[in-house]
C-alpha cells in the first residue's frame, strides 16, 4: 500500500511539474492575439523620433496600444504581450548602448520594459470604468515616461513629446508645462482617436434607438470639441510666443563651438600621445575660430584629458603633461577669446600624491590668460558610466555592479554640488552670464531650470552651454578608422531643444562626434552659421570634426516652467503610483476598491450587452 501511495505521489509531482512547464507557453500563446497591436505602436514610436522624424505619426502612435487594452478577457495575457513587445522596442531603440556594455543594455531594457504592462493595465482599467481615454491616456503616458529609469537617476529619453522637436509652434507650451506637456497634448489626441474608433465598433448607434444614438454622438462631439480646443489653444499660444520672440531677443556675443570626432574606445586608452593629438586637433580649430572673431569658444566634454584645478596643478612639476596643456590653453585665451573646456576636476590628498576626489568638470580661461576663479563640477552623474552606488557601504555589491560598467577598474566620479554661474564680457564690454550642463544633464529638466533663475525668481544666466562626449555611442571601424554615428546623436540634440524652450534660453552645444549646434530660445536649431567648417544643416553634423561660429541670441523672458518646474509631470506620476498601489491592495484578501476591484471589466462589458 505504501508503495502505491508513493507512486501516486510521484505521478502527482510529475503532473504538476509538466503543468508548470506548460504555463509559460500557454501564457505566450494567449498573449499573441493582442501582440500585433502593441507591435504597431512600437513601430510608430520608433519612427517618430530622429533620425526618421515622422513626427506626424506621434498623434496616433498609441491608438493601437489603447485598442489592445480591452477590459474583456484576462489582464495577464495583455500585460505579458505589452512586456514582450516593450522589451523588443527598447532593445531595438537603445542598440547604441551595446558598445558601452552589452550586459547593462540587456538588463536596462528588461527593467525599463516593465512600464508598458503598467500602462496597458492602467488603460484597460480606465476603459472598464468608462473613464474618457482623451484624459486617461495622456495622464498614464506622461506618468510612465517620468518613471523611466526609476531608481537610476531617471532616463527621460524617447518621450512622446520629443518627436515634435521640429514642430516649433506646438512645442512653445513647454515654457509652461515642460516637455511632458507636449507629450500630454499629443496623448490627448491619441486618446480621442481611440475613443472614436471604439465608439464606432461598439455598435451602440444600431441598437439603442434615435435618442441614445443622438446622445452618443453629442458625447463624442463634446470630446472632440474639448480636445480640438486644447490643440487650437496650443497652436495659438505657440504662434503668439514665436511672434513675441523678435521683441524679446537681442543679439549677444559671437560664440564658437568645436567638435571632435574621437570614439570613446580611442579616448579611454588614456595614452599621452593620444591625449595630445586630441588636444592639438581641437586647438587648431580653436585658433581659427578666435581669428574669425569668436568672443567665446567651447570645447567638448572631457576632451582635455587633464585635471585642471589650480590646487592640483600647483603641486606638479612644470613638465607634467597636465601643466603643459594648462599653459597652452592659457596662452591661447590671451588671443582675445574666453575659452571653456571640458576636463577633469580633482582634489589631492595632503601628501599631494593621489586624487581623493575626482569630477567631470568645465573650466573657463579668460583673455588675460587666467582661469575663472570658479569651475563647474557635474552634478548629475550617469549611473554605471560615471558612478556606481555602494562603493563604501556595500563593497561586495559594488564589485558585482562593476561587471555592468564599461571599465576594467574603478572609475566612479564624485558628485558636484554647486550650480556655478560664469561671467564674461563681450568685446564691447557688455557683461554676460552663462552656465554649463554636461552630457546628459540636458536630459534632466530640473538642472537647466535651477541654472535659469535664482532663488528670488530672477533670470540669472543669458544662455546655457551643453558640452558632451557622445563618442560613447558610435561604432568605430579599426581598419578604415571611420566613425559610424548612431541614432543617439540626433535624439540627444532633439531633447536639448526642450531645455531651450522651457527656460527661454539659447543653448550652444559642443559635442564629440556630434551634434554641435546653436539652439535659440524658441527651440529652433540653427542650420546656418556666420563662419565655420561644419555643414550648414545642423542635424547632419555627425561623425565628423570641425567648428562653427554664430551670434548667441539672448532672451530676457522668465517662464512659468522656470519658476514652478515639472508640476504636470509630477501630478501624472502620482496618478500612476496610486494606480499601482491600489492594484496591489485590491489583490489582498478581503479588499475591495471602487466596488468592482481592478478587473476593469464591468462598465465596458455592460455597454456591449446593451
Amino acid at each position: 500500500m505504501r508503495h502505491r501511495i508513493g507512486n501516486r505521489s510521484g505521478l502527482l509531482r510529475r503532473g504538476r511539474l509538466k503543468s508548470a512547464l506548460r504555463l509559460p507557453g500557454q501564457a505566450v500563446r494567449k498573449a499573441l492575439p493582442v501582440s500585433p497591436l502593441f507591435a504597431v505602436s512600437a513601430v510608430f514610436l520608433t519612427v517618430i523620433q530622429p533620425p526618421f522624424n515622422w513626427g506626424f505619426l506621434a498623434w496616433a502612435a498609441y491608438v493601437p496600444f489603447a485598442l489592445a487594452c480591452s477590459p474583456r478577457g484576462k489582464a495577464g495575457p495583455r500585460a505579458l504581450a505589452a512586456y514582450l513587445v516593450s522589451v523588443l522596442y527598447w532593445m531595438g531603440n537603445l542598440y547604441w548602448m551595446v558598445p558601452v556594455t552589452v550586459i547593462g543594455w540587456v538588463v536596462f531594457c528588461l527593467y525599463t520594459a516593465l512600464l508598458w504592462p503598467v500602462l496597458a493595465l492602467g488603460i484597460r482599467w480606465c476603459r472598464g470604468k468608462g473613464i474618457p481615454l482623451f484624459l486617461a491616456l495622456p495622464v498614464f503616458i506622461v506618468g510612465i515616461e517620468q518613471m523611466q529609469g526609476l531608481f537610476l537617476g531617471g532616463f527621460l529619453w524617447r518621450l512622446l513629446g520629443h518627436s515634435q522637436y521640429r514642430n516649433i509652434t506646438i512645442i512653445q507650451i513647454a515654457d509652461i508645462f515642460g516637455a511632458g506637456g507636449v507629450s500630454f497634448l499629443v496623448g490627448m489626441v491619441n486618446g480621442l482617436i481611440a475613443e472614436l474608433i471604439l465608439g464606432r465598433q461598439s455598435g451602440l448607434a444600431r441598437t439603442t434607438g434615435a435618442l441614445s444614438r443622438n446622445s452618443v454622438r453629442i458625447r463624442q462631439l463634446g470630446k472632440g470639441i474639448i480636445v480640438g480646443g486644447v490643440v487650437a489653444g496650443a497652436v495659438f499660444y505657440g504662434r503668439w510666443r514665436i511672434a513675441q520672440t523678435e521683441d524679446s531677443v537681442s543679439p549677444g556675443p559671437v560664440v564658437a563651438s568645436l567638435q571632435s570626432n574621437v570614439p570613446q574606445s580611442v579616448k579611454r586608452e588614456f595614452k599621452q600621445e593620444t591625449s595630445r593629438k586630441i588636444f592639438d586637433d581641437l586647438m587648431v580649430h580653436s585658433k581659427v575660430a578666435s581669428k574669425a572673431g569668436a568672443e567665446f569658444i567651447v570645447w567638448p566634454e572631457t576632451m582635455v584629458q587633464a585635471t585642471l584645478n589650480e590646487e592640483v596643478l600647483g603641486i606638479l612639476e612644470p613638465s607634467h603633461p597636465w601643466k603643459v596643456l594648462d599653459k597652452a590653453l592659457s596662452e591661447h585665451s590671451r588671443e582675445g577669446a574666453f575659452v571653456l573646456v571640458g576636463a577633469y576636476g580633482g582634489v589631492a590628498n595632503e601628501a599631494g600624491t593621489d586624487l581623493v576626489e575626482e569630477y567631470n568638470s568645465a573650466f573657463l580661461y579668460q583673455p588675460d590668460g587666467k582661469k575663472y576663479p570658479q569651475h563647474y563640477d557635474k552634478i548629475h552623474l550617469v549611473p554605471f558610466g560615471e558612478v556606481l552606488p555602494f562603493r563604501k557601504s556595500l563593497p561586495w555589491l559594488y564589485n558585482i555592479l562593476m561587471k555592468f560598467t564599461p571599465y576594467d577598474g574603478d572609475y566612479s566620479l564624485d558628485y558636484g554640488s554647486k550650480y556655478t554661474v560664469f561671467e564674461m564680457a563681450g568685446k564691447q564690454g557688455q557683461p554676460y552670464r552663462f552656465a554649463v550642463i554636461i552630457c546628459y544633464e540636458d536630459v534632466v529638466p530640473y538642472i537647466s531650470r535651477n541654472f535659469a533663475i535664482d532663488k528670488q525668481g530672477n533670470k540669472q544666466v543669458d544662455w546655457l552651454v551643453n558640452i558632451s562626449n557622445d563618442g560613447w555611442f558610435v561604432r568605430f571601424d579599426e581598419n578604415s578608422r571611420q566613425v559610424h554615428p548612431s541614432t543617439e546623436l540626433p535624439q540627444h540634440a532633439a531633447i536639448c531643444v526642450f531645455r531651450a524652450v522651457e527656460n527661454r534660453l539659447g543653448i550652444v552645444r559642443s559635442v564629440n562626434t556630434g551634434i554641435s549646434c546653436l539652439i535659440d530660445s524658441a527651440g529652433r536649431i540653427g542650420n546656418n552659421h556666420i563662419a565655420g567648417t561644419l555643414p550648414s544643416k545642423a542635424m547632419s553634423r555627425t561623425g565628423m570634426a570641425g567648428w562653427f561660429a554664430d551670434k548667441m541670441p539672448i532672451d530676457k523672458r522668465i517662464t512659468f516652467f522656470s519658476k514652478y518646474g515639472q508640476w504636470l509631470d509630477s501630478c501624472c506620476k502620482i496618478c500612476v503610483f496610486l494606480f499601482v498601489i491600489a492594484s496591489i491592495l485590491a489583490r489582498l484578501p478581503g479588499t475591495r476598491l471602487f466596488g468592482t476591484g481592478f478587473s476593469g471589466r464591468s462598465n465596458e462589458r455592460r455597454v456591449h450587452r446593451v
